[in-house]
């Protein structure tokens, strides 16, 4: 029997992505685990193992195009078994598209059967399917949707079973159709953001370039999480005089047991250590409910070429500074060569991301949803500060945590701020 592939969910917030390259063809055979395709979503761009090992039967999916998480993008059969196309060429006489039609099976009901004309224009299959379009639209899309106060179960989508896409709320916005809706006595049109003037004008002296797809889905991620939740930054300046004195000492003995000991993995360390002491930094919010997680998932942002992705150390309050520092080193070496498992980037609780490489003093960074917090590391500089009333040179670096102010104030950041500060300000040898 064959084997479904299906479009993998690459993290929570995730609805959706795009193939990139097949890297097999149709009638090639392949191992299990070993690289079929490759995808990219606003999270990661990977190559995507096979699930079994066999023949490759059909591909439903083509390259560059985009569709939802489980979506069957090709199937894999036995060794020997005819291929999709040959299949077709032997009953019609000649060679069909492999790409299969999936919005028509998905319209029949769980029995196979099609349904009737009247029961198709029944309410409650109307009913149906708005619902099926408002599910199968992003989150970006919906926030847009109440903004401007549009009933999305109205629209037509453009996208896979009638998904409905940003380009298509975007036109119908652009074309009036929101204030139309709000004038024929649909859902009040909310007051929505002023349109942004014009990115150039006529004539003038600019090269135009498409975005990937990775760099338009961390868009889309970015503008749903600023809307989503109201973003409030606190900063603390950290001696790391102790954590240098450590690293000198124990540099050597780490690369002995194949890692490098960095300032990244003591930051680790002593941030899932704090997280412990304050578990609303581990935490979601779902309506008026906060959800708040046993595990800590810790995330560590990685900066690839064509942009951003924060792969996952699951558990992490259960590695000492040596298995932290080996999972950190292990997840980006893969994630620069596509190479992460789609587990590897899903289920973050909290994120480290680190502008200090680049020399960035800090950042403002966004929160990752569904998570409430997130922390920037800046650049370790020596600088000139003031110790027992005597003027020194230290190494300094500021710590900047963004957080959820639904949830979080700012004297709860405080004092994971002020926790976290004297963790890597004193921090203990035993920790390592």
């Amino acid at each position: 029997m064959a084997t479904d592939v299906v479009m993998p969910q690459m993290g929570e917030s995730i609805a959706e992505g795009t193939i990139v390259r097949w890297i097999k063809k149709i009638g090639d055979p392949i191992d299990k685990d070993e690289p079929l395709f490759e995808i990219s979503t606003d999270k990661v761009d990977a190559e995507i193992p096979s699930p079994g090992a066999g023949v490759l039967l059909e591909i439903t999916v083509k390259e560059g195009e985009t569709v939802p998480v489980n979506s069957v993008v090709a199937r894999i059969g036995a060794k020997g078994e005819k291929t999709a196309d040959a299949t077709d060429a032997g009953s019609s006489g000649s060679a069909s598209p492999a790409i299969s039609e999936r919005p028509a099976a998905a319209a029949a009901g769980a029995d196979g059967r099609q349904p009737a004309a009247s029961e198709s224009a029944a309410p409650a299959a109307a009913a149906t399917l708005d619902d099926l379009r408002r599910t199968r639209s992003s989150p970006l899309v919906r926030n847009i949707a109440k903004q401007h106060g549009i009933d999305i179960s109205t629209l037509s989508g453009t996208g896979i079973s009638g998904r409905v896409t940003k380009k298509d709320i975007t036109a119908f916005i652009e074309g009036g159709g929101a204030a139309a809706q709000a004038r024929s006595g649909g859902a009040p049109a909310a007051r929505g953001p002023i349109a942004p003037p014009p990115a150039f004008q006529p004539g003038e002296n600019v090269r135009l370039e498409k975005m990937g797809v990775m760099r338009k889905k961390i868009a889309d991620h970015m503008v749903m999480s600023i809307q989503t939740s109201p973003h409030v930054y606190s900063a603390y300046e950290v001696d790391f005089s102790r954590v240098d004195e450590l690293r000198r000492k124990k540099k050597a003995d780490y690369e002995a047991a194949g890692t490098k000991l960095t300032f990244t993995g003591f930051i680790a360390k002593a941030t899932v250590d704090t997280i412990r002491q304050f578990p609303f930094s581990n935490a979601s919010v779902d309506g008026d409910t906060i959800v708040y997680k046993r595990d800590i998932n810790l995330g560590i942002a990685v900066a690839l070429e064509s942009g951003l992705i924060v792969p996952v150390i699951r558990n992490a309050d259960e590695k000492n500074l040596l298995g932290l520092s080996k999972a950190i080193q292990d997840l980006a070496n893969r994630a620069r060569t596509k190479q992460l498992k789609p587990e590897e980037v899903q289920a973050g609780t909290f994120t480290i991301t680190n502008p200090g490489i680049f020399g960035a003093l800090f950042g403002l960074p966004i929160i990752s949803q569904p998570q409430v917090a997130i922390l920037g590391v800046g650049s370790v500089d020596k600088r000139v500060v003031v110790v027992d009333d005597m003027i020194a040179i230290r190494p300094m670096c500021y710590l900047t945590l963004g957080y959820d102010h639904r949830l979080i104030d700012g004297a709860d950041a405080g004092r994971f701020l002020l926790a976290l500060k004297e963790r890597l300000q004193n921090f203990d040898e035993s920790w390592l």
